[in-house]
C-alpha cells in the first residue's frame, strides 16, 4: 500500500491546482515557484527541475523529488517515489534528497518504517515564512518541527533553500540547503550513528555497483565516486573531504552531483557516507563508524537548550565528469560566500 500511494500521490499532483508568484520573463535566467497543497514546483528557465514535497499521508520528513540536472536528466533514484524496472529496490528511506537522521534524542528520525521494535518519528512541515523567485535566483524559507513517534517535540528546524539558475542551457543547476537546528524543546543530542545527515540515492546509471538480488551482493556498474582528496569508489566511504561527486552517464548522457560542505560548517570537512550502490550522505555525526573508535559517543554533537547549530550545502548538478565541470572551483566560490 504504501508503494501504490507513492505513484498516486504523484500523479494527482501534477493534475491539483497550483498558485504561482507571477513568472519571469523566460528569454532570461529565471526561478520560477510554483505552490501547491503538498510541495513546491521549482523551474529553472521554463524546464522544471525538482519539486519540495512536504506533505503526505506516508511522508516522514520533507524531500525533493523529482530532481532534473542539464538537459532535464533524472539525478535521483525513482524508487520508492515511483517503481520502475532496473531499479535497486533496497532502503525504502532513501527518498531521493533529503536531510535525516537516525538517533536524535534516542528518537530515529532516518527510517520510515518500524526497526528493532521502535517506530520512528517524524519531521513535519509547519508554514513557510518566504517564496521567492526572480532571475539568477530564488529562494524559500521553511520551519519545520521533529515529533517523536508519540508526538512529543524532539527539535525544530528552520531551512532556507536557494536555486540558482543556468545561464546556459546546459549549465550547472545549483540547490543551496542552509538547516538551523534548534533546541527548541530542551537540550538535543545527535547520536552517533553512520544513518545520518544531507542524503541523496543517485540514479541507478550512477550507481558504481548495483546489487544482485543475493543479500548484499554487487556486481560493477557504470558510475563513478570521487571526493576532493582523489580518494575514489568504495574507498570514499568515512573519508573527510570538502566535496563528494557521483557522476557517470544518465540514459547516454554525461552528468554528475557534486555535493559540497561549507567551510562555516561544525567538524568541517565532513566525513562521508558514501555507497557505492547509490548513497551519497554528508555526515559529520558517526564518527566511531568512520574512525573505527571503540567509544559509540565518540561523534555525539549537543545542542544546549534553546540554541541553534547551522549547517550549510551545496548540490550542483553538472554535466561531465568533475574535471571537466570544474568542480574544485565551484567549490572555491561556494566557500567564499
Amino acid at each position: 500500500m504504501r508503494t501504490a500511494f507513492f505513484c498516486t500521490s504523484l500523479i494527482l499532483s501534477t493534475l491539483g491546482p497550483m498558485t504561482h508568484i507571477p513568472a519571469a520573463d523566460q528569454s532570461k535566467p529565471s526561478v520560477n515557484i510554483f505552490e501547491k497543497e503538498d510541495r513546491l514546483r521549482i523551474e529553472l528557465n521554463g524546464e522544471l527541475f525538482t519539486e519540495y514535497v512536504f506533505k503526505g499521508e506516508d511522508r516522514y520528513f520533507p524531500l525533493f523529488y523529482p530532481v532534473l540536472g542539464p538537459g532535464e536528466v533524472p539525478m535521483t533514484r525513482r524508487y520508492p517515489l515511483e517503481i520502475v524496472e532496473g531499479e535497486d529496490k533496497d532502503h525504502i528511506h532513501h527518498q531521493s534528497l533529503w536531510f535525516a537522521h537516525s538517533d536524535v534524542n534516542g528518537h530515529s528520525f532516518w527510517a520510515v518504517q518500524t526497526n528493532k521494535g521502535k517506530e520512528p518519528g517524524k519531521t513535519v512541515h509547519r508554514r513557510f515564512t518566504e517564496i521567492k523567485e526572480g532571475g539568477n535566483e530564488g529562494h524559500f524559507v521553511a520551519e519545520n518541527d521533529y515529533l517523536a513517534a508519540d508526538g512529543t517535540l524532539v527539535m525544530s528546524d528552520t531551512r532556507t533553500v536557494r536555486i540558482h539558475a543556468p545561464t546556459t542551457p546546459l549549465g550547472p543547476r545549483i540547490l543551496d540547503i542552509t538547516i538551523a537546528f534548534r533546541a527548541s524543546n530542551g537540550l538535543v543530542t545527535f547520536g552517533d550513528e553512520k544513518d545520518a545527515g544531507m542524503a541523496i540515492r543517485v540514479a541507478s546509471d550512477l550507481q558504481v555497483a548495483k546489487r544482485t538480488g543475493k543479500g548484499n551482493d554487487t556486481v560493477p556498474a557504470s558510475g563513478h565516486l570521487l571526493n576532493s582528496e582523489g580518494v575514489e569508489g568504495e574507498a570514499t566511504w568515512g573519508k573527510r573531504a570538502r566535496w563528494v561527486d557521483a557522476y557517470g552517464e544518465v540514459a547516454g548522457e554525461p552528468v554528475g552531483v557534486a555535493i559540497f560542505d561549507h567551510p562555516s560548517n561544525p567538524r568541517y570537512p565532513t566525513y562521508w557516507h558514501s555507497r557505492t550502490y547509490g548513497l551519497v550522505t554528508a555526515n559529520v555525526f558517526g564518527k566511531h563508524f568512520f574512525e573505527n573508535l571503540e567509544d559509540p559517543k565518540s561523534g555525539e554533537m549537543t545542542i544546549p537548550a534553546g540554541d541553534t547549530l547551522t549547517f550549510r550545502w551545496r548540490f550542483v548538478f553538472h554535466r561531465d565528469d568533475p574535471a571537466t565541470a570544474g568542480v574544485e572551483d565551484l567549490f572555491r566560490r561556494f566557500a567564499e560566500e
